[in-house]
């Protein structure tokens, strides 16, 4: 099923381990990641992208979602 949040972006319900999904939680709490959703939308696109193989890219990354929410970017 999917929801319409906000403006133009649609999103839909993926199920994982509750146990899983609990690790993850615990995982995001040091980092600038709002919800596990939001971190787990971020790994996904790092994984399916062309370019997100560099632990490089991933900090790049991260560093930018911290910016964004300190509203640098």
């Amino acid at each position: 099923m999917k929801q319409k949040r906000g403006s133009k972006t649609e999103f839909t319900t993926v199920s994982i381990p509750t146990q899983l999904f609990k690790k993850v939680e615990r995982h995001i709490e040091s980092t600038g990641f709002p919800s596990v959703s939001s971190y787990v939308a971020f790994l996904l696109r790092m994984v399916i992208s062309e370019k997100g193989n560099s632990k490089a890219d991933y900090e790049a990354e991260i560093i930018k979602k911290r910016l964004q929410e300190l509203g640098y970017i």
